[in-house]
């Protein structure tokens, strides 16, 4: 987890000798505006329903008055020197006292009415509630266009897709989790990528999630808001790709390998024609180029995953423990050399042959596909020899 920097304000009203069954976090970076509207919400949300709950505003370095205005309503105020919103947010997390927490933004764009409802569902045993606006109800001009329709619906689905999340909202904001289970997810990502880590590491370690409607309005901020569109999109995605090494590298690379090793073996025999293409050596370089490719993007997939759990970033995946129980250091060398050796003898064959034409000019279409194996053979021996080095050491230290 990121180191946050946080200094907790106890000027507060509310008591610190009965613990609170849930803590409502509110990011804020200079919410003066809109943030006295969301505590009196919350806490006549608490009064009605008769909640044992607190507020903690963990502030992200306001220079508007937002601090004074959240301690005059008598509540947390958790001063996070870190900046970003996943910072701000793992500040005032830490600092809840509570079983459960709600988290949600402080610029009146999410409605504080719903914590019971999130609530409710914490109570019943689910480890994260996600609120779902496109369950619930988007106002007018809450959302624009190219986040209601393009880059919420896409990144999502990508999630859905890489993970099988059964979230429909990957970036709802409003949402409630159990703090023991917030512990084990271990999130790192200190910026707005941080919904999506949640999303990803509740359903990677298998949590119970469930999603409930709500409303988005637009926030009452006279100020543009902090998220950038492409910016922020590209983090999430840029996050979703690295955190599933098989979409990433995996099935590229499988597909690479798949297309060089069957239009290799396709020209091996001799030049094809397809209506009046001639695909010849050339084609033959490209199909041997792309099988090397291939593999690569594979043992990257393998190693990240490794790597990735060892760091504790992934749960144990039992598929790859069996996996590494059956394919062994040893196992890999022998695959390596006999794949070095084959090359080399495929190396040695092609030298005879041009020693059959007195080292003078050869016909680049016999010379080429003999070269072109060798060389393929030789380096995807090497790449599983040196990997197999590789993986052992991951072992080592996953010990």
């Amino acid at each position: 987890m990121a180191t946050i920097a946080a200094k907790l304000d106890l000027a507060t009203n509310e008591s610190l000798d009965v613990t609170p069954e849930v803590s409502v976090v509110m990011p804020c970076l200079n919410e003066a505006e809109t943030l006295a509207s969301c505590i009196e919400i919350i806490q006549r949300t608490f009064a009605a329903h008769s909640i044992q709950g607190e507020i903690i505003v963990a502030d992200n370095g306001s220079t508007d008055g937002s601090q004074q205005l959240a301690e005059a309503l008598h509540v947390r105020v958790v001063h996070v020197e870190q900046k970003g919103y996943g910072s701000a947010l793992m500040g005032g997390i830490v600092a809840a006292r509570s079983k459960y927490i709600v988290m949600g933004d402080s610029d009146m764009s999410y409605d504080f009415g719903d914590v019971p409802k999130l609530l409710g569902e914490l109570r019943a045993g689910a480890d994260l509630v996600m609120g779902n606006r496109f369950r619930g109800d988007i106002r007018p001009n809450a959302m624009p266009p190219l986040h209601r329709y393009l880059g919420n619906p896409v990144l999502t689905g990508i999630g859905r897709l890489f993970f099988s999340s059964p979230c429909g909202d990957f970036h709802c904001g409003l949402r409630g989790f159990r703090k023991d289970a917030y512990e084990r997810m271990g999130l790192r990502t200190t910026g707005m990528e941080f919904a999506s880590e949640m999303v990803v590491k509740a359903t990677l370690f298998g949590m119970k999630i469930r999603e409930v409607p709500t409303t988005l309005s637009p926030d009452g901020r006279s100020r543009p808001p902090h998220l950038r569109s492409w910016r922020d999109g590209w983090r999430h995605l840029r996050f979703l790709l690295m955190y599933n090494p098989r979409w990433l590298f995996l099935y590229p690379g499988a597909l690479l390998m798949a297309l060089g090793v069957a239009s290799g073996l396709w020209l091996l025999p001799g030049p094809r024609q397809v209506g009046g293409i001639v695909f010849d050596i050339h084609t033959l370089l490209y199909a041997a180029l792309t099988v090397l490719i291939g593999f690569q993007a594979i043992l990257f997939a393998l190693l990240t995953k490794i790597f990735a759990i060892t760091e504790g970033l992934l749960p144990e995946d039992p598929v790859l423990s069996r996996l590494f129980k059956v394919i062994t250091l040893e196992k890999g060398l022998l695959v390596g050399v006999l794949l070095q050796l084959s090359g080399l003898g495929t190396a040695v064959y092609s030298f005879l042959v041009w020693n059959q034409h007195s080292f003078g000019p050869m016909n680049p279409q016999q010379t080429v596909r003999l070269v072109a194996c060798a060389l393929t053979l030789g380096t995807l021996g090497v790449e599983i020899t040196l990997a197999s080095f590789f993986f052992s050491i991951l072992g080592l230290a996953r010990k």
